[in-house]
């Protein structure tokens, strides 16, 4: 008998792990908790031997385990799990726990830090390095969850891999983005960062920026600037991987050239067609824009097959 997807997040503190296997199509699943925010799902190839394990790590805003949010269902992270479970590859993937505060109806946006999104992945890593199926564990950050991933693994992981992750501090990507979206605000962003490093708080600035700098976010994205991907990088002694896209209109692939540089010895990979969702694009911005919210249109094997390699080697 074909069990169905369970599509709703489990609600409330789940005081021990524990894991309910079920059929997810042809993919050997197995739902886990980790108190007390982790919620996700374990891809493992059916095999008598050990296997190596991807933590993925989704990247900014309200991401579920596949990938989607409200307003964008592209199922980016689920598709990329299922190719590499189809190369032996085990996987864990998981709703940020902002999506599990969202389904409480607790979400206060003055207590969310990034440093808990680092907590999570720590607490991820802790629990899958006790687990005898596995041989090595890997992190793979994408955007956002590059430095999530970045600083988890340090000291903890058998390898990294950055997928559309920022070569800069989260401040002077956003003035960059400002700069090629509205010039004529960068100069006012770049003010109202520079008050809010210095100040923990940002008070003047631009009303056209309220939806970065509102009161109740700065705490959060000072939390965030306060990691340096060029730094972070730096301190694994693992190997590491580099993924950029040239169509990803989020993250250029300068970003990723950055952290190579900082990290030389790393494999940098740029992917020709690809997006930030791991979609290729061979149109305009309108289909790369579109993509984003078509949940049925794959990955790209190219993304897929550079990262078993990475792993498989």
């Amino acid at each position: 008998m074909k069990v169905q997807r369970n599509k709703k997040l489990v609600i409330g503190f789940l005081l021990f792990c524990f894991g309910i296997s079920f059929a997810q199509e042809k993919f050997n699943g197995e739902e886990l908790s980790i108190p007390p925010f982790v919620e996700g799902i374990l891809l493992t190839p059916e095999t008598s031997s050990k296997l190596p394990l991807v933590i993925i790590i989704g990247g900014s805003g309200p991401i579920d385990r596949n990938g989607n949010q409200m307003m964008a269902k592209n199922n980016s992270l689920r598709f990329l799990a299922e190719g590499l479970y189809t190369n032996g590859i085990a996987t864990f993937r998981y709703d940020k726990r902002i999506v599990k505060i969202m389904k409480m109806g607790a979400v206060n946006e003055k207590k969310i830090r990034f440093q808990h999104f680092i907590e999570d992945a720590i607490a991820i890593i802790e629990h899958f390095k006790g687990d005898e199926r596995f041989s090595e564990i890997y992190v793979a950050g994408h955007s956002q969850g590059s430095l999530v991933g970045m600083v988890a693994a340090q000291g903890r992981v058998d390898g990294y891999i950055s997928i559309a992750g920022a070569g800069q501090e989260i401040d002077d990507v956003i003035v960059d983005q400002i700069a090629n979206q509205n010039p004529g605000l960068q100069d006012d962003a770049r003010l109202a960062f520079d008050d809010l490093r210095v100040n923990g708080v940002a008070h003047n600035y631009n009303p056209l920026l309220g939806s970065i700098f509102r009161p109740a976010i700065q705490p959060f994205i000072f939390d965030w600037m306060q990691y340096n991907p060029i730094e972070e990088i730096v301190k694994l002694e693992v190997p590491v991987l580099i993924i950029n896209g040239d169509k990803d209109i989020q993250v250029q692939v300068s970003e990723a050239e950055s952290l190579h540089k900082a990290k030389p010895e790393a494999q940098l990979e740029i992917i020709p067609n690809m997006n930030h969702i791991f979609k290729e694009i061979k149109g305009d911005n309108l289909e790369n824009q579109k993509s984003y919210n078509e949940y049925s249109r794959p990955v790209m094997p190219k993304l897929v097959e550079i990262i078993s390699t990475f792993v498989l080697k």
